[in-house]
């Protein structure tokens, strides 16, 4: 009974339909597009720009062939600031190949070969060389990186030789284990392609002219005929390829269909490449035996070399892979010391074979800053109308070589995070109201904001601030008392308020410091009292004392009006009715009389009626 319900659960298994994978995300964004655009031969389809960030849209120039064909660009001039980046929202979390095309400016007078760096969620991965315009891999940057938060953040610095321009962005989902090398793999650290070869191929391809897995990513493939003169020997199969595209990389088949041999005149395949030195790079090389002339295990042995060094010893494609015609894929991720990164493949049976080449620059990730810090340095920038030559976009901290112009940073090794310590914007034209949110930025030491023209009044947050040490906020039009809150900065040492429209007692706890050698200046404000070097205070009140006073003597004269109002009303009623009483009495008096008389007529009357009854007939009559 057991064997027939394994078999059965078997069976059902084998048999019952597979869900198919859901499509990963794609986003490819045409810069400065005002409507959607496809793009042949594949009919691809682009976004408009629309809401990711600043520059201005222009007609474009294509540098290189490979680059989409794609009419519009956005290009970044530096009054708007050295940092511009598009910032896209919504991106669900995953692993990510994201690809950036360069563009020139269609347009007379305009830098032919603008040079700038570009970084991703805060990491500077490339910086554009003298001459890009003239080599094809160079008209883009490409890199897979690991997005958690739900956006991704791509940022153009400008180096001051032209304006950043760009053409299109991609961000493409991958598999989530995609080019996994090693324990350093994935959240620290992003891989830039440095150079992706599809040997022995004749023209350059992405995965989707191969006809590849969307979830490979639509990676560009550089085709390569030859390492060098007379030393290779192309190969080439219409045969299919076993194991090509699997999980997690999804290599397309086509890519195995081609491919580099030695020759016996020289044996050894050799790839070199020029390289940043003191970097990590991740190497991944690509065989199938597609040479009719193997046909089996030994026949096809060598060493594979990086540098000089043994990387993999007697690789035997067939023996490794089970079968001619099938894929295999190697990789090493080392440091590299020089300028130079040499692969050899030297044979010790047969001749050495090599299908393609990835090679990739291990960058490591930098740390972020504190979101709620970012938000509050944006808060700031809206509120001060901070001018746009300062840019302020991306992340005030990263990369570390383009810092935010007046934000200083400092690592927190506790949570990993950077932290603005120093904000210092003296004589830059700022107007506004200073927000309550500075306070979110809890770990300044140094405000300084004189020589503006920021007025309203000073925000009590700021005595949240406990590591506060100097304070600037003179030559403003800061109005208003000094909040009692600044008294609870015992770091302070500094603090500068003078040349404003303060008014008011100096809070005690900050008179105090005085005593401690602190330095402060609150001079030039015309209601400032209270401490030595201003006026004593009087019977003068502050400002929020004076309202009161005068909203409660507005009352007090209120109800007294209310109160007269009511009693001279009552009085004139009681007159009204004095008077009204007096003109009526005589009529009164009258009608008195006359109904007494009447009365008394009559009550006569019957009297005599009475007694002529009571006496008899009268003997007169």
């Amino acid at each position: 009974m057991l064997r027939q319900l394994l078999l059965f659960a078997t069976v059902f298994l084998v048999l019952r339909p597979s869900c198919p994978r859901p499509a990963p995300y794609a986003l490819r964004i045409s810069c400065g597009a005002r409507s959607d655009v496809r793009t042949p031969p594949t009919n691809t389809l682009w976004y408009k720009d629309f809401a990711y960030t600043g520059g201005i849209p222009s007609n474009a120039t294509r540098p290189s062939f490979i680059t989409p064909p794609l009419k519009t660009l956005r290009y970044f001039p530096m009054s708007e600031g050295p940092e511009n980046c598009y910032n896209i929202n919504r991106v669900p979390k995953g692993y990510y190949s994201v690809r950036i095309f360069f563009g020139l400016v269609g347009e007379p007078n305009f830098d032919n070969e603008p040079l700038f760096d570009v970084s991703v969620e805060g990491t500077q991965i490339y910086s554009l060389q003298s001459g890009w315009t003239n080599r094809d891999d160079e008209s883009f940057v490409e890199a897979l990186v690991l997005l958690t938060d739900g956006s991704a953040s791509f940022c153009f610095h400008s180096t001051g030789h032209g304006d950043p321009a760009i053409l299109s962005i991609e961000v493409l989902q991958v598999d989530d284990r995609a080019y996994y090398f090693g324990p350093h793999w994935g959240q620290g650290t992003i891989l830039r392609t440095s150079s992706r070869l599809s040997c022995g191929a004749q023209k350059p391809k992405f995965d989707v002219d191969y006809n590849g897995d969307h979830w490979g990513g639509d990676r560009f493939w550089n085709p390569i005929i030859t390492f060098g003169q007379s030393s290779d020997r192309i190969i080439t199969t219409t045969n299919g390829i076993k194991q090509a595209s699997n999980s997690p990389n999804f290599y397309p088949e086509a890519l195995y269909q081609t491919a580099l041999a030695g020759m016996d005149n020289q044996p050894d395949l050799a790839y070199t490449m020029d390289v940043d030195p003191n970097r990590n790079y991740s190497i991944w090389l690509h065989f199938a035996e597609i040479d009719p002339s193997v046909t089996g295990v030994g026949q096809r042995v060598f060493d594979i070399l990086i540098n000089g060094d043994v990387a993999f010893h007697d690789v035997d494609i067939v023996n490794m892979t089970g079968d001619i015609y099938s894929a295999l894929v190697l990789n090493k991720t080392l440091a590299v010391n020089g300028r130079i990164l040499a692969i050899t493949m030297h044979p010790t049976k047969g001749h050495a074979l090599i299908n393609a080449i990835e090679i990739f620059e291990v960058v490591l990730a930098e740390s972020k800053t504190f979101p709620d810090e970012v938000g509050a340095l944006q808060t700031l920038k809206s509120a001060l109308g901070l001018p746009l030559r300062f840019g302020w976009n991306g992340d005030p901290c990263v990369p570390q070589q383009h810092p935010w112009t007046g934000a200083d940073c400092q690592f927190d090794s506790t949570s990993s995070k950077w932290a603005i310590d120093g904000l210092v914007l003296d004589n830059q034209g700022l107007k506004g109201i200073l927000p309550n949110d500075i306070s979110k930025l809890r770990y300044l030491q140094n405000i300084n904001l004189s020589g503006n023209t920021i007025h309203g009044p000073i925000p009590s947050s700021l005595g949240t601030i406990t590591t506060l040490e100097i304070l600037d906020l003179s030559y403003n039009m800061f109005n208003g008392s000094i909040p009692e809150s600044l008294g609870q900065l015992t770091s302070l040492r500094r603090l500068n308020l003078n040349s404003n429209s303060l008014s008011g007692r100096v809070p005690a706890a900050l008179g105090g410091r005085l005593l401690h050698r602190a330095s402060f200046n609150f001079t030039d404000n015309a209601g400032l009292c209270g401490i030595p070097g201003l006026p004593t205070c009087g019977p003068h009140l502050s400002v929020g004392g004076t309202i009161g006073v005068v909203l409660g003597s507005c009352t007090v004269l209120l109800l007294f009006f209310t109160c007269l109002t009511c009693w001279w009303k009552r009085r004139q009623n009681i007159l009204r009715a004095q008077k009204t009483a007096a003109r009526d009495a005589p009529y009164a008096k009258a009608r008195t009389h006359l109904s007494r008389d009447v009365q008394m007529t009559r009550h006569h009357g019957h009297e005599h009626a009475r007694t002529a009854t009571e006496n008899g007939p009268s003997l007169l009559s």
